[in-house]
Parts: structure tokens; C-alpha cells; sequence
């Protein structure tokens, strides 16, 4: 560790947690901080975890932490990190955005996990900003934040914003930015404790669940299926879409049944009414607005084929996604 860079003064996070974030994406972000110090021996980090109001929030495990602080009460912030998960667009402090908004006139670098990035949005730091968000949240982000730059990178650092999708994706970024400040040799090191084979930089994408499944060597499919996923509110004709692929529709219709045992045209309805019910639960859509977003004539044909597969109407899934913020947000009170 001798050729390591010399940092004027150890670099603080503030990690801000609101109700039902992911632990295993703040532990990501957090732990990287840890070895480093515990590596180099030197105090390169410096981290404390806070809430709004300094109360206790469960995080989607159902497990809290303590806070060392109220965020409203901090000045001089010099990176903060907000920690969030599922049901962000209900659960979260009203009073936040403006806070992240004073945090920012004043110089503080901000970031999201998970999606968090969904709160910056609506705070309007993610205005003309590339950004991602875990990929679950993606359609719902760029629905109710079209000036948000959008994209689906494990990790994205753009003009001090820093974001990042869930799971062990936090793990990539921190070490991306422990190796910008203090080398990639520590960085790797880092890595190496961590039983983590490969730093995945930058470039990366979230991978999806079909790939994971199928592997590279199906390229036809996962490019017919990419092509659904790019063309969800105006579905692409089956002979065009086999036509894209250089196969023909029977070809292609043979690929879904092996492998996903299913016709293409009921993948892609799937894979639209799927998209549906994110809109449902992530934004204020309306349902015909819904309806038209993901591709369907009519509203009422629209809520048929979404109970056909959801086994609830659009309007059910809408009311038992807000009843289950709004125990959440009891419970974080409690």
C-alpha cells in the first residue's frame, strides 16, 4: 500500500436512509469506506448515518438502525447519499427534496442508491443529468421525470451526482471512487477481501433477468426481446420483428417455445401489462394514460388482459400499492 496517493484530509459521507431502503445496497455502499481504512490504516473515510429527524426507519428487512444525526439539522454536508428502496415515490419525507436542493446550492456532491436517484429527480437535481436508477424503477423514473437523463449503467457519475442501481452495484462505485482518489491498487484490494472477482466499471449495464438465464449465446432472442423492451407504447408487428432478427416469424415462434415456453406475442403482451403495473404502483399515471404508455387501444381492453394475468384490476393494484406505503409510513412513525 506505499504508492497509495496522499489525500489532504479524510473524504465524509452522509448516508441518509428513509423508510424501507435496501440494506443490502447501503451495506454495499458503506463497507467499501470501512476497508479502506482498515487496509491503509489511515482514516482516508469518514461516514455517519442520519434520517431526516434523527427518528429511527425500517429498512425493506424490516431491521433499523440508529442514526447518529437529523439531516434537517446538518450544515456543510459534504457528500450525502440518499439510501432508499422500494415504494419511494410514497414513502418518502416531503420535506427532503428541499433539503437535498439546499444541500446542493451549497456544494455538497449528492447521490442516490438504489432509488435514491428517484428522490433527487424530485428534487430536480437530475435535470439534464445522466442518471440510472435499479432497473425495476427505470420506466417509472423516466415516465414522471422526463428531464432526468435516464439510463441503465450499474453506475453513473455525472457532474457531482452520483447514482447507482441496487443490490451490489454501490459495491462498483464506491470502489470506482476509492481507486479515483486513492489508486486502483487499493481499490482491488479492496475487491480482493471482499471475495469480489471483478470491478465492474462504468460501462457496465444492468444485466437482466433473461440473460442471466440464457446466456449470450441466444443473441437472436435477447435482441428480439430488447427490441419489445424499446417498444413497449407502440408495439413492433411480429413479422417485423422477426424481419429485425434475420428470422423468420415461425423461426422466431419456435426460439420463444424452447426457451421460454411461450409465443412471442404473449411474451411481448406480458412484458407490456408488466410495465403497466410499474407505472400503477411508481407514478400518478392515470389509467387510460397507462393504457396508451404500454401500448393498448383502450382502456377497458387494457384492464381485461391486466386482470387476465395480474388477477386484479388496474384500479386494485393501484389502492393496495398505496395501502402498503401508507403502513409503511405508519410503522416508520411508530
Amino acid at each position: 500500500m506505499e504508492q497509495l496517493t496522499e489525500a489532504s484530509r479524510p473524504q465524509a459521507f452522509t448516508f441518509l436512509l428513509v423508510p424501507n431502503y435496501s440494506m443490502i445496497a447501503f451495506s454495499s455502499a458503506v463497507e467499501p469506506l470501512r476497508m479502506a481504512n482498515q487496509l491503509t490504516g489511515r482514516t482516508l473515510y469518514l461516514w455517519r448515518v442520519a434520517t431526516y429527524d434523527g427518528q429511527p426507519v425500517a429498512s425493506s428487512n424490516g431491521l433499523e438502525l440508529v442514526p447518529d444525526c437529523a439531516a434537517r439539522d446538518l450544515e456543510g454536508v459534504e457528500c450525502v447519499f440518499v439510501c432508499a428502496g422500494n415504494g419511494i415515490e410514497r414513502t418518502s419525507d416531503p420535506r427532503l427534496p428541499a433539503w437535498l436542493r439546499s444541500q446542493r446550492r451549497h456544494g455538497a456532491m449528492i447521490g442516490g442508491v438504489c432509488t435514491g436517484s428517484y428522490l433527487l429527480a424530485e428534487a430536480g437535481l437530475l435535470d439534464g443529468v445522466r442518471c440510472t436508477v435499479h432497473w425495476e424503477y427505470i420506466a417509472g423514473m423516466r415516465e414522471r421525470f422526463p428531464r432526468a437523463l435516464v439510463r441503465d449503467e450499474l453506475f453513473i457519475i455525472d457532474r457531482g451526482h452520483y447514482t447507482c442501481a441496487g443490490g451490489s452495484a454501490p459495491l462498483d462505485m464506491m470502489l470506482h471512487v476509492i481507486g479515483q482518489r486513492h489508486g486502483h491498487a487499493l481499490a482491488a484490494a479492496i475487491s480482493e477481501e471482499f471475495l469480489c472477482e471483478h470491478i465492474r466499471d462504468d460501462q457496465y449495464h444492468q444485466r437482466i433477468p433473461l440473460q442471466t438465464r440464457l446466456g449470450a449465446h441466444h443473441s437472436k432472442m435477447l435482441t428480439a426481446v430488447a427490441l419489445m423492451e424499446a417498444n413497449i407504447e407502440e408495439p413492433i408487428d411480429l413479422d417485423e420483428l422477426a424481419s429485425y432478427v434475420s428470422l423468420s416469424r415461425r423461426q422466431l415462434e419456435r426460439l420463444f417455445h424452447k426457451h421460454l415456453d411461450h409465443a412471442p406475442s404473449r411474451y411481448y403482451l406480458e412484458l407490456r401489462l408488466r410495465r403497466a403495473r410499474q407505472l400503477l404502483t411508481q407514478t400518478g399515471l392515470s389509467i387510460a394514460e397507462i393504457a396508451s404508455a404500454c401500448g393498448f387501444v383502450s382502456a377497458p381492453h387494457f384492464s381485461r388482459c391486466y386482470r387476465e394475468l395480474h388477477r386484479r384490476s388496474p384500479r386494485e393494484d393501484r389502492l393496495n400499492a398505496e395501502a402498503a406505503a401508507a403502513d409503511s409510513h405508519a410503522l416508520s412513525s411508530l
